[in-house]
């Protein structure tokens, strides 16, 4: 697997990352095993979680098979983002200094590492001053605690703004982790182009369109699928609308065109815009991850990536 650097940062990741949000839920302990090992054998080193994963599950079931040694913890990238945790059917965010701290300090103790290689902000508040969030990032890594530090869901302005309130701190902010892909292009607006300007990475998710552009939702929602799930009952609700419907089509017709899978073609196009590191895969089973990996060896034709463009503008 091809590697990039986070940004202008130093850090090489592999630029497509495993994310772990179903671990623990939809994920047994066996099931992202076999999805670890598949992925390092692969040449993947950029795994990605979060304090609010599986309310700690996703964390402690990546931990465990680090200690179990399932692959060698120097091998990976480890990320992960503290600010938002799951009450009940209640979203919560506090990313004060004290609550990004404890969480932290919470992240290591289930991953059983002293440190994480990049840790992120999950999100913006109106209810805490950026400084005080940037603070705790500033102390993450004077304290050891993490290597480099970032935001995640982060506007354009917002981003330029910690950006430029680390970098007077003498440290970088490597990386906003943000939604993109053919459903999704907002980002295209102000984070990309900044990230270019300013060279932090941009890590993607659901570069896969929540999984509309797997092509499965096309005849109605499979029973098995996340969008039937009692889990994320809301995950796919904004975009089964007939313009995800119109862009799933294209993306399917491009996959038949160039003879792969529907999900290969929307992966290797979020992965190859301009200003994106890596794109982030939360499989639920080893076929799913196993299909991402081939986009690897997918180079999207410019002609198929200028009418993927215009259909999805």
């Amino acid at each position: 697997m091809l590697s990039r650097h986070l940004g202008r940062s130093g850090l090489a990741v592999s630029r497509l990352g495993l994310g772990t949000l179903t671990w623990g839920v939809e994920v047994d302990e066996e099931g992202a095993r076999d999805q670890l090992t598949a992925f390092v054998a692969a040449g993947g080193t950029l795994v990605d979680t979060a304090h609010g994963y599986g309310a700690g599950a996703a964390e402690t079931m990546l931990g465990t098979l680090l200690k179990a040694r399932a692959v060698p913890r120097e091998d990976l990238v480890l990320v992960t983002k503290a600010g938002i945790r799951q009450e009940g059917d209640r979203r919560i965010v506090d990313v004060s200094r004290r609550g990004l701290l404890r969480e932290l300090d919470g992240s290591l103790a289930r991953l059983g590492t002293d440190h994480v290689d990049v840790w992120l902000a999950h999100a913006w508040s109106d209810s805490v001053p950026l400084e005080e969030t940037l603070g705790a990032l500033e102390y993450a890594v004077s304290s050891g605690r993490a290597r480099y530090v970032g935001v995640s869901n982060y506007s354009g302005w917002q981003t330029a703004r910690a950006f430029s309130l680390l970098e007077s701190a003498r440290i970088p902010l490597v990386a906003n982790e943000i939604e993109h892909s053919l459903l999704h292009r907002d980002g295209e607006h102000e984070v990309l182009p900044a990230a270019q300007a300013l060279g932090f990475g941009v890590l993607a998710w659901a570069p896969q369109g929540r999984g509309i552009l797997t092509g499965k939702y096309r005849g109605g929602i499979p029973p098995q699928s996340r969008a039937a799930s009692r889990v994320f009952p809301r995950f796919l609700e904004r975009y089964l609308d007939e313009r995800a419907v119109s862009i799933s089509d294209a993306v399917v017709t491009a996959a038949r065109g160039l003879d792969v899978p529907p999900s290969q073609v929307a992966l290797a196009w979020a992965r190859d815009t301009p200003g994106v590191s890596a794109v982030l895969v939360g499989a639920r089973t080893l076929t799913q991850l196993q299909t991402a990996l081939g986009s690897e060896s997918i180079d999207l034709p410019g002609p198929v990536r200028d009418a993927l463009d215009d259909v999805s503008a």
